[in-house]
């Protein structure tokens, strides 16, 4: 099976954290996005990844590192953006022969690919959408579809509920399986969304729906990548990591001064440093080699690699990018800031700035 992962924007809601790094390879509990994701593809037996990218793609294949064993990891580069369909078609035309997975690049969760395969396969499809349930269909796609599975309809964000039946309402969860006679109905040249213009000629031509059962959340702006990092480290999805609410996770080289208080759920990466009297956590993640100095109190927040956050600081509900520093006695709070190469370049960190 090969699966075409749509990695090609910008992320601009997160930036400044995306300014020099793709969305794909930003760490969830630790580890980058794109990790999880491939480790949920092998356990589907996806032996070939496809990788449509159109923003910073050495960066992202730095990222990748080393996929599952028996998986082989291709970075395609689009020169313009395509849209949704367009890329699909760019990264699996002449790629493909069979059935194979499509996925937005920026979901994280734990449903079962292989479950979604099977429902295609099962049913003959041409084409199959995971849904996922949600208790609030005004900011999504919902699609409506009768008890056999067929698409029977697309309702894009609509402004109430009233007409789509009781809750939980199916939205589409960025995860399809597509026969490659679906890259015939794709334009080329120009961009096309497969949601808006594809699967709605596929409507009564074989496009069927397959709920999906499972943890589900787009990682795309500040308040979802903390949530979807406690999430991680709180075991509300399944990962490498494992994780519980009570979890306390402390890397066997870090060093946790002992008046230093961890509130669970806490990821303390390789290397990191808390000094005495910080507080840390709940769910908190502290990237390898940070130093978390006398005192200091990082609550509901990550740190990326390398973040000093000084004495007496205060960072809560916020993301530091990599070396970051958050000088003594400053305050952050509800935020997001870039890297120590950032501040060179003009982007605000607060409190002490390094040299250069």
């Amino acid at each position: 099976m090969i699966a075409v992962v749509l990695v090609g924007g910008e992320g601009t809601r997160l930036r400044p954290l995306t300014l020099d790094e793709p969305k794909p390879v930003l760490p969830i509990g630790g580890v980058p996005f794109i990790a999880l994701l491939l480790d949920r593809l092998a356990a589907a037996g996806v032996s070939k990844v496809i990788l449509s990218c159109g923003y910073l793609p050495e960066r992202l294949r730095a990222g990748v590192g080393s996929p599952p064993p028996g998986m082989v990891v291709e970075v395609v580069v689009e020169d313009e953006p395509l849209g949704t369909a367009g890329a699909i078609r760019f990264a699996a035309a002449g790629r493909v022969d069979g059935p194979f997975l499509a996925l937005n690049g920026d979901v994280l969760g734990d449903a079962d690919f292989g479950a979604l395969v099977l429902a295609h396969t099962t049913a003959g499809a041409m084409g199959t959408i995971g849904l996922t349930p949600v208790d609030d269909p005004t900011r999504f796609g919902v699609v409506v579809h009768d008890a056999a599975g067929n698409v029977q309809r697309f309702v894009e964000k609509p402004p109430t509920a009233d007409g789509l039946g009781p809750a939980p309402w199916w939205v589409n969860a960025g995860a399809y399986v597509l026969e490659p006679a679906v890259l015939d109905l794709i334009p080329k040249g120009r961009m096309v969304s497969i949601e808006r213009e594809i699967f709605p000629q596929l409507v009564g031509h074989g496009l069927i729906a397959h709920q999906a059962a499972g943890y589900w959340r787009d990682i795309g702006t500040v308040e979802s990548f903390l949530a979807a990092n406690a999430d991680v480290i709180a075991g509300r999805v399944a990962t490498r990591l494992g994780g519980s609410e009570g979890a306390v996770l402390v890397a066997d080289d870090a060093l946790v001064a002992a008046t230093a208080r961890l509130i669970a759920p806490v990821l303390i990466g390789p290397g990191a440093t808390v000094e005495a009297g910080a507080v840390v956590g709940p769910e908190t993640v502290v990237g390898a080699g940070s130093r978390i100095a006398e005192n200091a109190i990082v609550c509901r927040s990550v740190l990326f690699d390398d973040v000093v956050v000084g004495a007496d600081a205060s960072v809560v509900r916020s993301v530091i990018g990599r070396a970051g520093v958050v000088g003594v006695h400053a305050s952050v709070s509800d935020s997001a800031l870039g890297t120590a190469e950032h501040a060179a370049a003009g982007v605000t960190l607060l409190g002490e700035r390094r040299p250069g």
